[in-house]
This record gives C-alpha cells, structure tokens and sequence, in this order.
C-alpha cells in the first residue's frame, strides 16, 4: 500500500497546486475509519481505497475526486456519516462520497426488471456530477485486478457484471483503456481456457514472425521523417478479448485474423495527421472500406482520430490511429478529460467534451420511456454501438450506430418523419427499409402522408429512439380499444378482491406504478403489457382473493369427478395459480403437472388421458411442498439466517438435504412448504437479495416423472 506522502506525489506531478493537507487528512480518516477490517486477500481493506486513489491520479484528476476515491467506503461500510464528511471536507466531496455509495447499493447484477431500474437511477447519479462513476470505474477495475481471492462464483457474477454494464461504459465515456483491461480482467475469469490459447498463438506467432511491432513502428517513423513530420509512433498487439470476440464475430480462427497488431501516431497539429496519413497510405495500401475520420466528424464523447487498416509487412493488416496530443488525452481519459490537470492548471483541451452535455445527450431519448425493459433495451443499445455516419440530401450530418437502417435514419432526423417513412433512396437507388447503412452514404427518406408505424417495423430499427417512437405509435393506435379491454380488467380484478376500480384508485395505482395517468395504466393493461393482478396488488400488497373460506387442499383442483383423486407430479411441483394439466393413470387417479412440465412429452400422443383442470380460487393452505436447489456461502449463522428468513415469509422447511459441501460454499436441496404461485415467488424473491446465496433456483427434474405412464 503507497502512503499518503506517495499519494500526494504521485497528485502534485501533474497538479502542483494540490491540497495536499487534505488528502493527507483524507488519508489518515480513511484509514481510521477501516481500521481493523480486511478484504478477502487477508489484506487491510484501506488498501482498497488507496488503490483506487492511485488509479484517478493516472487520469490526472483534481483533487476532490481523489479523496473521494479515499473515502468512497467509508458511510457504507464505516461508522462514517454524510455529515461528518461535509464538515471535515466539505459539500462537493460528501455529494460524491454519498452518489458512489447510492451506486455500490444499486446491485446491477439483478434480474432484468431491477437492472433496467438501477440503469435509470444510475443514469440520475451519473447526471449530477460525472465524477461519481469516474471513481465507481476505477473501483471496479480494482476490484477486478484483485477479484481472484473472491469465491468461484462471485467471480463469475461480477466479470459478468463488468463485461456486460461497466466495461460498454466506460468505453461510451471515451475511456478506451480502461474498458479493454476491464474486458480482459473480466474475460480471464469468464473463458479462461480461450484466453490462455489466444496467448500461447500469440507467443508462437512471435517466435515464427519475430518482432513485428518494432520492425513496422520503425518503417513508420522512417516514412514521417522523409516527409518531416514530427510524431511519436506506438504500435501494440491487440488485448486477448478483441481478438476472441474478433474471431467470434467473423467465426474464423486464430491463423487467418490480419489486424491484430495496432499502431498510433500522435503529431503535433491537425494538419499533421492528413499529412501522417497520406505518407503512410502512400507507403503502405489502404484496406477499402476500413477508413473513418473521427476528427471532421467527432463521437458524442469527444473522440477525434483518424482510422485506418492498412497491409503491412508480409501482407499483414494493420491497424493505424493518427492524432494530435490533445486528442490523444481525450480518446485515453475520454469525458475525465474535462477535470485533468496539465502543469498545474486544469487543462483546457478544446476537444474534451462538457460532461453535462454529454450525459444529457445520452439520457435525453430515454426520459420518456417509461417501460423498463424497453428502456433496458435502449441504453444497451446504445452503450454498445459503434457509429456510422450519413448524409442528408442537404448534406447534413446523422450520426448512427453501426447496423442502422434508413428507418432509424429517418426518426433520427424527426420522429415525424421516421412515422411517416414509406421507402428510402441510399445514394440514389432504392433500398428496403431494412438495409444496413455504411459510413459515407446519402440517404432520402420517403415519406406519405397517412403512413403509420408498421408492428414489423421493430424488427427493422435498431436504435432506442426509433423502437420507443414506434412502441408508442402503436400503442396509441390502439388506445381506444385497450382502454375498453383494460377498464373491464381492471374491474374484474378488482372485484374479486372487495374492491371497486373508481377513478381515484385508478389514478393512485398509475401513480405507484409511474404511469402518467389512469388512461394510460387501463391502455397497458389492455393491451397485455401490464397484468390485472399487477395493479391491484400496487394498492392492496397484503390483500388476498376474497373467498368464502380457506381451500380444502382435497379438493383443490377443479375438473375431476367427485369420486376420483389428484397427486401433484413430483417433477414439476405445480402450484395454485399456475396453469395445470391432469394426466389420468389407471387405477391410480389423476398426476397435476405444470402445463410447461418437460414430462409431458412422453404422453402427447395419448390425448384420452389428458384432464383439462384448474385451481380453486380462494385462499390456499401453505401445503404445497417446492423444492428448491440452492447455493450458499460456507460461513457462520449463514443456514441459519436462511432458515429465519424463509419462516419469516411464513413458509415451512421440510426437508433439507446437502448435495455438495466445499470449504467455501455448500450445495443443497431445500423442501418448502407454501400456500401458491406468489408465496413462492415472495421467499425466492428474499432468497435471491440475501449476499450469502449465490444462486437458487426451483428444482424441476422430468426424471422424477413416474416411468409407467408412457406406457398405460
């Protein structure tokens, strides 16, 4: 662990005018506060910190993200408070402090549902000040250099985690560097057999080819001398993942790959870098169709280079960036570029780009989206595009991600146009709607009045913006009659819990859902994008079904005849409130499964044993027993704790029987008494929240089916 002297060395490098009294302040609390606490290496925790300090002082930032990065633990996991951190060092560093701590909590790895919520708020976090994921990424990246003292599976989890959410964003941000160590660190966890090859190949490439960065680095340099161009060249092998997800792309080995190497060339001007590239295309020949000028025609994030794939050496494919020094600082520290400091000044690069316009671009097509997987959907989309760009008949620019079509040509410019879209001309040649545009192509949108969004249309856009306008063109194409649908649902459902739908509980259940008003929630619920037993339960959670009396469990299942009885199929455990079917066995009643029961299958072709049935409604006795295949940490009170909870939810264990035992984690199957489908849903819900469970699933095993009936 550096100290706090190092830390402000390694600050006043770059910024001599750093407050060094406070980080060494920040040092010494931070410390204090976890003082006796140790990271699962066996090694202080405050190491952790530091590090992450160590990080942002790469990207030169100021000095209240570096204390920041100090104290980012501290009022989660310290006696620590918001107030006792804004009166030692002030509002700015307690907001930051507080916002990495909000997105710590926000446990992206969730379910889909809860992923595009924390996706929302993480976006809210991000819009107040930038800074907080700049300390959140270097957090993460440290985290990931470290992750191998973590159990197998937290590992997994969190390089999932990492290549799936942080490593695209960092990578949007402009942040280059860090997504491809964050992508690497994440890959060695995640295929590690398929990296280690990819650097064995690379080793032996090395040892038939020889040295061929520095051979090409040094042409490189010779042909910019001729022509008396000042420049600094670099040349890399490529980081093990791009290569993998190169060959996974393109599905071609290892051997037939060409730019796999990657060269830079930083000049002293812009002029410079046309220079540089024509020396260089005059030496070497170009690829076709692997050129893109991101100077004239800059990234949202600031992002100005010159690339181009040129053959190398033997034939070999290159890859060549070409850029001043100022845009070089952009393209390492992306949108941080705005906080660095350069000689002790903040450093006024006029390429960096301002980050509230940034994440206010970047936001702004998602604000009204308020259906969370649809705005799930967009930000990927958007976070993992690259970007093409095309030209108006007028000559206007329009900026897509790579894999657009005219549609999304046409709702970039306006929605209105993109509504109205009946053709599209690329270069002056008619086109269907689902073409991929490429960089360079003028594109005319078609347009005819009357037109409306086509449902197939979502199957041809790929950008959020144009699937959100045409989700919502057509649900309001339909409004009316969902209205009509939804209002008897909405009526139906509540009068089988005592309730009457009236438009003031309409209006506060839109409300608690975050629906703009009743219309709207009766529109959803129509058209089958909300459930009846949704809303109801946004206003009466711990209402259940009105019934006479309690369900005898004798007779839970309607369609049989008085005189014969049901089992539930061992196999698939069906519960009240799923669909089920009746399979009839001689002399032996009537197997319940699951209509979705993999067993089934053997007796498809015997339709005279098939018994149409369904649950009683009412209230169903907590007897129904689940099992449930479950995967904890090995720690003290842990079972314990398990058992607590799922009692709390009021729901019996059974039985218990240990699969696997390991010195980190046992594997075990859990029988669990319960009353239907949303009790179960209630305690494996509780279940998948608890730190010390990795992983629970409901068990169902077609093996467990009875053989005989196959054959009757």
């Amino acid at each position: 662990m550096i100290s706090a002297d190092d830390l402000i060395a390694l600050v006043h490098n770059y910024n001599p005018r750093t407050n060094a009294e406070m980080i060494r302040t920040a040092y010494a609390y931070g410390e204090r506060m976890h003082a006796g606490q140790v990271r699962q290496s066996g090694e202080p925790y405050f190491t952790h910190p530091v590090a992450v300090a160590a990080i942002l002082t790469e990207q030169q930032l100021d000095d209240a993200t570096i204390v920041t990065a100090l104290l980012h633990d501290t009022i989660e996991d310290t006696k620590s408070t918001y107030q006792e951190i804004s009166v030692t060092f002030g509002d700015e560093v307690a907001t930051l402090v507080d916002g990495v701590t909000k997105l710590t909590n926000l446990q992206l790895s969730s379910s889909q549902t809860k992923q595009a919520e924390n996706f929302r708020k993480l976006f809210i976090a991000m819009s107040k000040d930038l800074r907080v994921i700049l300390v959140k990424l270097a957090d993460r990246l440290h985290n990931m250099r470290t992750i191998r003292a973590m159990r197998q599976d937290k590992q997994v989890q969190k390089a999932r985690e990492t290549m799936d959410i942080y490593a695209p964003l960092a990578g949007r941000m402009g942040m280059q560097w860090m997504r491809e160590e964050l992508e690497d660190l994440a890959f060695r966890v995640l295929q590690p057999e398929g990296r280690a090859s990819i650097i064995r190949r690379f080793i032996n490439l090395q040892k038939e080819t020889g040295d061929v960065i520095h051979r090409i680095t040094s042409d490189m340099r010779h042909e910019l001398d001729k022509v008396g161009i000042d420049a600094e060249v670099f040349g890399r092998a490529k980081k093990p993942y791009s290569i993998w997800r190169k060959m996974q792309e393109k599905e071609m080995g290892f051997s037939r790959l060409s730019d796999i190497y990657g060269f830079r060339v930083i000049t002293r001007s812009e002029e410079d870098c046309y220079a540089a590239l024509g020396a260089i295309h005059q030496r070497w020949r170009a690829v076709p169709g692997r050129f893109k000028d991101y100077i004239s025609q800059p990234k949202s994030n600031g992002y100005r280079s010159i690339h181009t794939t040129v053959s190398g050496r033997d034939g070999k494919r290159v890859e060549v960036q070409i850029r001043t020094r100022q845009m070089h600082d952009v393209a390492e520290t992306g949108v941080a570029a705005h906080w660095a400091y350069r000689d002790g000044e903040r450093a006024e690069n006029p390429f960096a780009v301002d980050p509230a316009r940034w994440i206010a671009s970047l936001t702004e097509q998602f604000d009204q989206e308020d259906d969370h997987d649809e705005f799930l959907e967009a930000v990927k989309l958007e976070m993992y595009s690259d970007q093409v760009f095309c030209f108006t008949p007028k000559g206007e620019v329009v900026k897509l991600p790579k894999g657009a079509t005219p549609l999304d040509f046409g709702y970039a410019i306006h929605t209105r146009i993109g509504a109205a879209c009946v053709g599209a001309k690329v270069d002056g040649i008619r086109v269907p709607l689902w073409t991929r545009l490429k960089n360079g192509q003028s594109v005319e949108i078609i347009t005819a009045e009357g037109q409306t969004p086509q449902a197939t249309w979502l199957d041809i856009a790929t950008t959020g913006k144009a699937k959100s306008a045409i989700r919502r063109s057509l649900r309001e194409a339909g409004r009316e009659r969902y209205i009509k649908l939804g209002r008897e649902l909405a009526r139906s459902a509540f009068a089988s819990m005592g309730k009457t739908a009236s438009a003031k509980a309409l209006d506060k259940a839109a409300e608690i859902l975050r629906l703009p008003d009743a219309e709207t929630l009766l529109a959803r619920l129509g058209s089958a994008e909300l459930s009846a037993r949704d809303v109801v339960r946004a206003l009466y959670p711990d209402l259940r079904p009105k019934a006479s009396e309690t369900v005898d469990a004798s007779h839970a299942v309607i369609g049989l005849d008085h005189d014969v009885g049901f089992t539930r199929a061992p196999c698939c455990q069906p519960l009240p409130g799923e669909r089920i079917v009746g399979i009839a066995r001689r002399g032996r009643g009537v197997f319940v499964h699951a209509i979705d029961c993999a067993a089934l299958a053997e007796v498809e072709n015997q339709p005279a044993r098939w018994v149409d049935l369904h649950w009683a409604d009412g209230n169903h006795p907590a007897v129904y027993t689940v099992t449930l295949d479950m995967t904890i940490g090995n720690g003290a009170g842990v079972l314990g704790r398990i058992c607590t909870l799922i009692g709390e939810r009021s729901a019996n264990i059974s039985d218990l029987h240990f699969m696997d035992r390991k010195p980190d984690f046992y594997r075990l199957l859990m029988d669990i008494d319960l009353r239907d489908a949303e009790h179960l849903h209630l305690v494996m819900s509780a279940l998948d929240a608890e730190d010390d469970v990795a992983t629970v699933e409901r068990r169902r095993d077609p093996g467990l089916a009875a053989r005989p009936e196959a054959a009757e």
